[in-house]
């Protein structure tokens, strides 16, 4: 018999569809739940087992992935009303895969061993394309014992596990670090390309210089394409840096330690958000400069 797995969350981005897509081809029985019901149709129609909550997917899943947005919201599906963990079996794993801070994943990891459940924190990277492929890269932290009741789960979904140690927390600090540059290099290639178009700069060329140049980076190759374009679709959206570089000042806040960098691409990211582009595109952080219209692309 397949092995019956549980996805809850298909949106984030992206990411959950192609999770659960991944493990779909690898031989798992996929159960699934999301809030929204059209995409959950059509993952049942691609062979997934739709759920109409998280609790029943609990009690049919002996491994659990949370991908949804944040910390919050794996406590909703969790221990909210109809919350998974109310009916997962002893034993079950819990693979939580939102970004969120350290001290969520800790405590989440001591919550559910007391109800005899083991965690492992697994925040992912990589976007829709490599979840699509199963070949997200993940950052994970936990116990042995949590490892091996999913490696076949995780072998199924990602390119490159990276283990960071027994202590739950560990993954999502190498997270947060890794949104730490991903959210300085959007808005700094947002900057960049404000500039090019208030120079005059020819913005095709400008690209193609950068991509071949030491001032390149694979934020600037991946995102610039989207404001060439017009085009702000979001694959990952403007206020997902700003939760995540809230999260980033927020722990380190409490050592003390100054990110003035990122301190800079938070506001950045909160100005475009409070302009009303906050379900736009990250790119779309480019529109906070003056004086530059590139709502229909740069050409």
């Amino acid at each position: 018999m397949s092995r019956n797995v549980g996805v809850i969350g298909l949106g984030a981005m992206g990411m959950g569809l192609g999770v659960a897509r991944s493990l779909l081809r690898a031989g798992f029985a996929v159960h699934a739940c999301d809030v929204r019901q059209p995409v959950l149709d059509a993952f049942a129609s691609e062979g997934g087992i739709a759920c109409a909550s998280p609790a029943e997917l609990g009690a049919k899943c002996d491994v659990v992935l949370i991908v949804v947005v944040n910390a919050a919201q794996t406590e909703a599906v969790l221990f909210g009303e109809n919350g998974a963990a109310e009916g997962m079996k002893s034993g079950s794993v819990v693979l939580a895969c939102a970004t969120g801070s350290p001290q969520f994943a800790a405590d989440l990891g001591k919550r559910l061993a007391e109800q005899d459940m083991k965690l492992l924190d697994a925040p992912l990277s990589g976007g829709a394309a490599k979840a699509n492929s199963g070949e997200m890269t993940m950052m994970t932290s936990g116990p042995a014992d949590a490892y091996a009741a999913c490696e076949d789960v995780l072998d199924a979904i990602a390119g490159k596990v990276y283990r960071l140690g027994d202590a739950h927390g560990a993954g999502s600090k190498v997270k947060i670090i890794n949104q730490l540059l991903a959210g300085v290099h959007i808005a700094a290639a947002a900057e960049a390309m404000a500039l090019g178009l208030r120079e005059g700069v020819d913005l095709d060329a400008l690209y193609d210089v950068i991509t071949h140049s030491a001032g390149n980076s694979w934020m600037f190759e991946n995102r610039v394409p989207h404001i060439l374009t017009g085009d702000y679709t979001p694959l990952s959206a403007v206020d997902i840096f700003v939760k995540d570089l809230g999260l980033v000042l927020d722990t380190a806040r409490t050592s003390k330690f100054p990110l003035p960098l990122s301190a800079a691409a938070h506001q950045m990211f909160m100005m475009a958000s409070t302009a009303g582009h906050g379900g736009e595109d990250d790119s779309a952080v480019i529109k906070i400069f003056p004086g530059i219209d590139i709502s229909k692309g740069a050409k």
